[in-house]
């Protein structure tokens, strides 16, 4: 009786897969959009997350320094929760590295060329150099691959775990 009581043998509950899939997105977004603002210090890619987030509605001086990038960079951690959101409710299912390989590359597309009106700041995809280009679709192709292979990992993992 008194050794339940204990702390130590007392049992977390544990975090569902959708609850998973959320904290995925957003460490995902937080470091998939650090290592952009990286790519765009060393020159890879002309354009940064602030270049997506603030520089687009904003025009201040602390928008372009690292102030705006760790706005910025936090902002994407946030909105990356409703991209493993729609991961999680579309392809969750499907097994394998190249779907959310395929869904990184869909997403540049869906950024890029999609939604570049709503970035104004940001060159249309036809006017970016290849440094840019290649820079960006790697990011997102890793991004992609980290947020979806690890939901999927962890939804088959639960799955197989309860159906034994």
């Amino acid at each position: 009786m008194e050794n339940e009581k204990l702390e130590q043998n007392k049992h977390e509950k544990p975090i569902s897969v959708l609850g998973k899939a959320l904290i995925t997105g957003f460490i995902g977004g937080i470091l998939w959009s650090f290592f952009g603002a990286i790519a765009s210090y060393f020159n890879f890619t002309s354009v940064s997350p602030a270049t997506f987030v603030l520089r687009s509605w904003l025009h201040t001086n602390w928008s372009d320094g690292w102030l705006g990038e760790l706005i910025s960079i936090i902002a994407i951690g946030l909105l990356s929760i409703i991209t493993a959101i729609i991961y999680y409710g579309l392809l969750k299912k499907i097994e394998g590295i190249w779907p959310s390989a395929a869904f990184g590359i869909a997403l540049w597309f869906v950024v890029f060329y999609l939604l570049q009106p709503v970035f104004p700041n940001v060159s249309h995809m036809t006017d970016l150099d290849s440094d840019t280009i290649i820079t960006t679709l790697c990011l997102f192709l890793l991004y992609g691959t980290f947020i979806g292979y690890s939901i999927t990992y962890e939804y088959q993992d639960v799955n197989n775990t309860t159906n034994q």
